[in-house]
């Protein structure tokens, strides 16, 4: 009988979406999907998203759960309580996760997962030194360092969304003010143009959200000493060009 294969469930846990599929032990996305993230019963619609995908693996054998999630969270324990999902807090994902799909299942911050995909079979491969970013609903970041994942004390190292880019200025989830997430990130423009990103806003909203975020890794890279940075995310990508030559600008 031919070997079916073995692969990973992979989950990616966002205030927008929910998203789940299937990677092959060489880095492939074979089967995804992806449905909006409620505004209620989170819990629920990630259940019936993995059992679709599960199905769709047919005979592929996956052997772990690997999952990215909006922070803050406590690794050590697996409980997450993402900004954009308030209605988890401490929520123990991974407990939750290892018994509905029977498998092991890790869990961590979604820019730092970002970070170790970039690192494993993207635009990072072979470096030792960089910053990844997402920058979409929320702003987060991933930090490699000499080869090694920054995971800081319960595993929330890399948080540029809540650099301080203006001083003073807009109060933010977080319960800080003038943080890049205040600023760049979807819903904060959403709020401040009452459109979506993805809509048409504003040049000088384009210009200023690459700006801000230029300053916070700029701030980044200083501190840890990295000299690449890679960004990515609904927002970043949306933007364009106008938005990366002006984080180019205000990094240079």
């Amino acid at each position: 009988m031919a070997d079916p294969g073995l692969g990973y469930l992979a989950v990616d846990v966002g205030g927008t979406k929910l998203a789940a599929g299937v990677v092959d032990m060489h880095g492939n996305l074979v089967i995804r999907d992806r449905v909006p993230t409620p505004q209620r019963n989170v819990w629920l619609a990630l259940e019936r998203l993995i059992r679709r995908v599960q199905a769709a693996a047919g005979a592929l054998q996956l052997v772990a759960c690997g999952v990215g999630c909006g922070g803050p969270m406590d690794l050590k324990q697996g409980l997450v309580s993402p900004l954009h999902i308030p209605a988890w807090r401490d929520f123990p994902l991974r407990e939750r996760l290892e018994a509905f799909t029977q498998l092991p299942t890790a869990v961590d911050n979604d820019a730092k997962a970002l970070a170790l995909g970039e690192g494993w079979r993207g635009a990072a491969a072979g470096l030792d030194d960089y910053l990844t970013m997402v920058v979409s609903t929320g702003v987060g970041g991933g930090l490699v360092s000499g080869g090694r994942l920054l995971d800081g004390r319960l595993g929330n190292a890399g948080h540029i969304g809540h650099v301080v880019v203006v001083p003073g200025g807009r109060p933010c989830h977080c319960g800080g003010h003038g943080c890049l997430e205040a600023y760049a990130s979807g819903r904060a423009i959403a709020a401040e143009t009452g459109r979506p990103p993805e809509a048409s806003v504003p040049a000088a909203v384009v210009e200023r959200t690459g700006m801000l975020v230029g300053r916070a890794v700029a701030t980044v890279m200083v501190t840890v000493d990295l000299k690449r940075a890679f960004v990515g995310g609904s927002v970043a990508i949306g933007f364009g060009e106008p938005f990366f030559r002006a984080a180019q600008d205000e990094l240079d």
